[in-house]
């Protein structure tokens, strides 16, 4: 088994101690604050997610931007960064220019590293650090973090994202993610040759996020949408022997598009979308190994992009 195989795994008691480490953290964004959260890559789409979901829980007006684009001289209440290694050079170039203007917690892996000092507050994921270049589990807890600091909301249970539809108490995301890191996956997605993958809402960042996955272990070709985006032009690219993926609630008439261009629709509509990203993990972890690739030492690819 790759190591990356094996972190994704963990992903359902990683998520389970982000809950507990996130009720103890002081200082995740309250309701009513106008946030931005932002991030390079993997965490860019984190960021997207959850900045969605708060906004739909009812939390407050909160913009997601890489970091390398972010507004300085917009106003906001709190930023949130998110960097695995605590090194990112756009990121920690963010918080320096954000540093006594704007309250800033950054979300990291690694405590030893120049984020401990470049943010305001730093929550320490360390439990879900991976050794593999591609983020898989940091990703994810991190989101699971962000997730459960939104509270009950809409009275759903502890950390389901405030009630907002499709969206789960943590504790059972966490028992979807035990389905989703065991079951087999369907030959028709591991044989297409080609996947697009959609979303709303707060699921467009998974979305974006399965999409890089699998770019970035196995080479795929692969595209993201917003769900309702897809039939205005890039449903041209679906087709036999390649798969629509949609996280998250189906919007009406797109299976039957799907099916009409003779396309393979993925839905899991019983499944919690953050569940189901672990699928895709596993589909490009999958797909690499049959392609002869480590998907622990991508191509073209290093841990953390630290720039001259």
């Amino acid at each position: 088994m790759s190591r990356t195989a094996a972190e994704i795994a963990t992903q359902p008691d990683c998520w389970r101690r982000a809950a507990k480490a996130a009720a103890a953290f002081d200082g995740l964004p309250r309701p009513g604050e106008r946030v931005a959260v932002t991030g390079c890559g993997t965490s860019w789409f984190m960021a997207l997610a959850y900045a969605a979901l708060r906004e739909a829980s009812g939390q407050g007006e909160t913009d997601a931007f890489a970091a390398s684009e972010f507004p300085v001289g917009r106003p906001y209440d709190r930023v949130v960064a998110i960097t695995r290694s605590g090194t990112t050079t756009e990121v920690l170039s963010l918080l320096g220019e954000l540093r006594g203007t704007t309250a800033t917690v950054a979300l990291t892996a690694d405590p030893k590293t120049p984020v401990r000092d470049a943010a305001d507050a730093v929550a320490v994921l360390d439990f879900a650090d991976e050794e593999s270049v591609v983020q898989t589990r940091f990703a994810t807890t991190a989101l699971a973090f962000l997730r459960a600091g939104l509270g009950d909301g809409g009275g759903n249970g502890g950390g389901n994202g405030g009630g907002v539809p499709g969206v789960k108490p943590l504790a059972q995301a966490a028992v979807d993610a035990e389905l989703a890191v065991t079951e087999p996956l369907p030959e028709v997605v591991l044989g297409a040759e080609q996947w697009t993958f959609l979303g709303r809402g707060w699921t467009y960042g998974l979305a974006l996020e399965a999409g890089l996955k699998m770019r970035e272990a196995a080479g795929a070709w692969t595209e993201a949408y917003p769900a309702m985006e897809y039939r205005h032009g890039p449903i041209s690219i679906t087709g036999p022997g390649r798969v629509a993926w949609m996280f998250g609630t189906l919007p009406e008439g797109l299976a039957g598009d799907v099916d009409r261009v003779g396309g393979h629709l993925v839905a899991r509509q019983d499944a919690d979308p953050l569940a189901d990203l672990i699928r895709a993990q596993r589909l490009a972890v999958a797909l690499a190994e049959a392609k002869g690739y480590d998907p622990d030492r991508p191509r073209n690819l290093s841990r953390s992009v630290i720039l001259s």
